[in-house]
């Protein structure tokens, strides 16, 4: 019984991986075609959604039958419970990667020519914070988790900024208002993975340190349970 319970979990652990790579990758090429103007590129984002649902109820199950069937000890159920989190979290990620596609899409048709201003230091820093995420949760290192959560307020700044920078951009040229509310909805779009990344980082932390963190590198407050 014991052995047949590892192997469940193994199991679980392997298909969360398999849901953060394709949640991972769907970011990449929605970041890319909009950074290659493609949108052939961010039609196939959009093609690709129903293979993260599909993972995403796969993982539930699996968790709900572990739970019903089997007694997981203590750092088993936090396991259990957070993989249940991040699972979807990872798909919420895919639908943020989605969103972006769409609004590429729509940019590309607008033709909108301004530069991107503050999105691709926002890209580089919203990849890093879902790698960082995923190889802590990978890894068991909670270190990694920790610097997710000390990203997160960087990419709050720059989305603000991003907004303030566009709106005065539409402001000083009517042709470039439709461009440039799909150009807030990507930055807030990142905005929102950075945020399911930290999501992820604070369970990564949960998992392996038994504490629950809140959008915070420090301050951590051990679980009574």
């Amino acid at each position: 019984m014991k052995r047949h319970f590892e192997t469940e979990l193994e199991g679980l652990k392997t298909n969360l991986i398999k849901m953060g790579s394709l949640a991972e990758e769907a970011v990449r090429l929605a970041i890319k075609s909009l950074i290659d103007n493609d949108s052939a590129l961010a039609q196939k984002v959009i093609d690709r959604e129903e293979r993260i649902n599909s993972l995403e109820i796969e993982i539930d199950n699996a968790i709900v039958d572990i739970l019903a069937l089997q007694q997981p000890v203590a750092i088993d159920l936090r396991l259990i419970l957070a993989a249940q989190k991040i699972n979807n979290d990872l798909e919420r990620i895919g639908d943020h990667a989605v969103n972006i596609a769409e609004s590429v899409i729509v940019l590309i048709k607008t033709q909108f020519n301004e530069p991107l201003l503050e999105i691709p230091k926002m890209v580089e820093i919203v990849q890093l914070m879902l790698r960082n995420a995923l190889d802590g949760f990978i890894h068991q290192e909670p270190q990694l988790g920790k610097t997710v959560l000390e990203q997160d307020d960087i990419i709050d700044n720059l989305n603000r900024e991003m907004s303030a920078e566009v709106i005065e951009l539409m402001k000083s040229d009517k042709k470039s208002i439709d461009g440039g509310l799909e150009l807030i909805r990507i930055s807030r779009n990142l905005e929102r993975v950075a945020d399911l990344a930290t999501n992820i980082a604070e369970e990564v932390i949960f998992i392996t340190q038994a504490k629950i963190v809140k959008h915070r590198a420090d301050g951590a407050k051990t679980n009574p349970s």
